[in-house]
């Protein structure tokens, strides 16, 4: 690749690397937030690389003739640019011009949901008397499927995720999905929900509901489902790769 290639991919990918995560918040499509300076000092790496490269291309252009092939100089015309090599230049644009959809259904559907971790027996904390009870997806499979003292049984929930098609049965997954580093480690957390009638896939969705009453609770027998009563559509959170407690409705 010819000299002035290089400089362009190395400076396009840096400016790219700024503005995605300087400037927007679509960085958070790609990766976890605390990955955000690290983009940052990528693309200021990448810019100053191109800049000594050009600076180096220009000096030694006046010191020597073109003898590498990479030129006309000389009327070969064998060594230009292979075509191949401007599909580089396509991620680098990505960057400047157009953000990836995030990920949502598609993925959630094709994989199985998280192992969320053991919690130990006194490791649950009481739970507040509000109602209906702000939860996450992975506290209220954790309670359901580990909690001895059962204290999610009979209490009104809310959860907010996405909605996930279950293929049939009247039932929807609520879904989140979480990224250990990047978007290529995501996994998800899924709640079966019965009983409402499910948005369009992907649509971000806030639900109440009280614990669908299927195997023994606090077992491993117990269904990750609620039977939902209301379900609203909601604006996807900024982050939307974490499951974190629903906002309080009308915030």
């Amino acid at each position: 690749m010819r000299r002035f290639a290089q400089v362009g991919l190395l400076v396009l990918s840096g400016v790219g690397l700024l503005r995605t995560s300087l400037f927007t918040e679509a960085y958070l499509r790609y990766v976890k937030e605390g990955m955000r300076p690290l983009l940052i000092a990528s693309g200021v790496l990448l810019i100053l690389l191109g800049a000594a490269e050009a600076w180096s291309a220009w000096r030694s252009a006046g010191r020597r003739p073109d003898t590498d092939g990479d030129g006309d100089d000389h009327g070969h015309g064998h060594s230009g640019v292979p075509r191949v090599a401007w599909l580089l230049f396509l991620p680098a644009l990505s960057l400047l011009f157009y953000a990836p959809p995030a990920l949502g259904s598609y993925t959630a559907s094709r994989e199985a949901p998280k192992a969320v971790a053991v919690v130990d027996e006194d490791g649950f904390d009481p739970l507040p008397a509000t109602s209906p009870l702000p939860i996450t997806l992975t506290d209220f499979t954790q309670r359901v499927q580990q909690d001895k003292a059962r204290s999610i049984a009979g209490r009104t929930v809310r959860m907010t995720g996405f909605v996930t098609p279950a293929g049939g049965g009247g039932s929807w997954y609520l879904t989140r999905i979480m990224l250990s580093c990047c978007a290529a480690d995501a996994q998800s957390v899924k709640v079966r929900v019965y009983g409402v009638e499910a948005p369009k896939a992907d649509t971000w969705v806030a639900v109440t509901g009280t614990w669908h009453a299927q195997g023994t609770l606090g077992t491993s027998s117990a269904a990750v489902a609620l039977d939902g009563r209301t379900v609203a559509k909601i604006e996807r959170p900024v982050n939307g790769y974490t499951d974190a407690l629903p906002p309080a409705p009308g915030s």
